[in-house]
This record gives structure tokens, C-alpha cells and sequence, in this order.
């Protein structure tokens, strides 16, 4: 597991009440949610199970019972994390995660095992981390939340095609929107700088790993209190294949072509309003502002 600034120690009470929200539409969310539930139960979490068609009802579920439990568990991908988030920030309640999506982005960022009995030890164990937020336009986001070439590939992921191909439906869809993609104009303002860029992505990271595991940046956690922000500037299609081995580890910060800058925050402008997808899905559009809410919540991570 990365190095951390913000750990502690938390002993679950006994019989802990914990609050199990499983997306059934998530790629292994029906199958594994009895599956869950028994373990959970095997290490002596009382469980209050809910499941929904509809992710964007996480949220409404946990404020209805949090005064009843002492943490969630979300069964789920990115995206139904991200649907729960804002909740989860409101009550602060502890949460934990099971990987039961595709990509399982925040689980690589913070070391938890994709194995279901594994991933509900991690919960027993008890190990807290707070971890920040990114948070844009009124919606907080774990992993990234980007612009242009992501957005399309986003929209070509639809629930069929990742149950059917799992993480290769990302590289797949890539493939099929790199070669139509085509730069456009945007403005990057920090600090009282302004930055004119013709660009085909702009991404800016609060954790680690995105987009099925892509690095944003090669050193960053998801406690370092900063953003991470690139801007992919090619003018061919073409230009995009050669960077790609160097987006699974981070290091295309590092091309010519790639702007890379760090900070709280920053602000987004195009002639035009762009969508923007947070942990994968499209949830705001440009003009955007970003930042970091550090500290913002608690996660149980395995243990160091």
C-alpha cells in the first residue's frame, strides 16, 4: 500500500451494524451479494442489507439509516462509490468497499483486494485511513474527474458491454474514440494564471489510479492534499498510441506533450459547455471548478 500522512487505529464495536448497499447492476453485484452478506456475517457484522436498481438512491438510503449503524459497505464499481459519496460525507460514517465493478479504481488506489473474503477482512481489521476528496461543481469524486477524450469513452461504456468484457471494455472503447478525437480549446486558471491550451483531455486526479488503471500522476495518494491536473496536447490521433504504456504508470507527465500541474485548486473554461465525468460518470459540465477537500472522509484500508 502507498505511503500515507493520515492513519489511525479504530476498534469496531462488537456486533458491529453495518449498512450493505450492493449495485445489482454492478458486474459482479447479483452474484456476489448473498455471498457478502454470509461473510460479513461470519466475522460478526450485524448486517442491514439494501440493494437497488438505481445507484443515484445510495445516498437517500444511508441518510436514512445512519443514526441505526456504525458504518457502510458499498458492494459496487466507481461509479456506485461515487453515487454514495456525497452521504457518506454528510454523515460521516465510516465506509467500507467491496470491488464488485469493472474497474474498481479507488480498491487499487488504496490496496484492497478485489477478492470478496479478502476485501471483508480488510473491514473486520478495523484499520481506518481519512483520505481527501476532489470535489467539482458541487460534486465530490474519489478517483478523477476529467474532459474531452474520457467523456466519449465513458459514454461507449454502457452496463452490457462491461459485464460482457470487463476491464478490456475500457481499452476497447479507447481504441474507438482515440482515432476520431480532435483537439479543442480550453482555459486553465491557478493561482491567478491563466493557461490558453488546444488540447484533447484534461484530468485532474485526486487519487491515484482511473479511468479501468490509468495512473493521473505517478507519485500521487489519496491524502496528499493535492490535485493532480494534465492536459493531454497532441494535434494527431496518432500521437495518443505511444503514450499509453506511459498512462498505466503516471510517467506521461513526463512527454512533451503532456502538461502536468499540482495544486487545490482550478478552474476550467471552454467556448462551449463540456461534460465532465467524475469516477466515470458524466455529472457536471464545464465552466468547472476543482478542489481538493482534504481529510474528507474515512475508509477501512487493510492494515500496514
Amino acid at each position: 500500500m502507498e505511503n500515507s500522512i493520515y492513519k489511525l487505529q479504530r476498534v469496531l464495536p462488537i456486533s458491529p451494524r453495518a449498512l450493505l448497499l450492493v449495485n445489482r447492476h454492478a458486474r459482479k453485484g447479483e452474484e456476489n451479494l448473498l455471498a457478502a452478506i454470509h461473510c460479513l456475517e461470519s466475522l460478526g457484522f450485524n448486517v442491514i442489507p439494501e440493494s437497488t436498481e438505481n445507484p443515484t438512491h445510495l445516498g437517500d438510503v444511508i441518510r436514512q439509516y445512519h443514526h441505526e449503524i456504525d458504518l457502510v459497505i458499498v458492494g459496487g464499481g466507481d461509479g456506485t462509490l461515487n453515487a454514495a459519496v456525497d452521504a457518506v460525507v454528510e454523515t460521516q460514517l465510516p465506509l467500507g468497499i467491496l470491488p464488485l465493478g469493472t474497474a474498481n479504481d479507488l480498491a487499487r488506489t488504496l490496496g484492497i483486494p478485489n477478492s470478496l473474503p479478502e476485501a471483508c477482512q480488510v473491514i473486520a481489521a478495523g484499520q481506518l485511513q481519512h483520505i481527501d476528496l476532489g470535489w467539482v461543481n458541487g460534486k465530490y469524486f474519489f478517483n478523477a474527474a476529467s474532459l474531452g477524450l474520457s467523456v466519449k469513452i465513458t459514454q461507449r461504456l454502457t452496463t452490457e458491454v462491461k459485464r460482457r468484457w470487463g476491464i478490456f471494455a475500457y481499452a476497447a472503447a479507447a481504441f474507438q474514440v482515440i482515432w476520431k478525437s480532435r483537439p479543442f480549446s480550453a482555459e486553465i486558471r491557478i493561482n491567478g494564471q491563466s493557461i490558453h491550451v488546444k488540447t484533447v483531455q484534461i484530468a485532474v486526479g485526486n487519487g491515484r489510479y482511473y479511468g479501468g488503471g490509468m495512473a493521473v500522476f505517478h507519485d500521487a495518494t489519496i491524502d496528499d492534499q493535492r490535485l493532480d491536473l494534465y492536459s493531454l496536447e497532441v494535434k494527431h490521433w496518432w500521437e495518443i498510441i505511444p503514450l499509453l504504456p506511459a498512462m498505466r504508470q503516471g510517467r506521461h507527465i513526463h512527454w512533451p506533450s503532456v502538461r502536468a500541474i499540482q495544486g487545490k485548486e482550478f478552474e476550467v473554461y471552454t467556448r462551449k459547455p463540456r461534460p465532465i465525468n467524475t469516477d466515470g460518470e458524466i455529472t457536471t459540465y464545464t465552466p468547472a471548478v476543482f478542489r481538493v477537500i482534504p481529510m474528507a472522509i474515512s475508509v477501512l484500508v487493510p492494515p500496514l
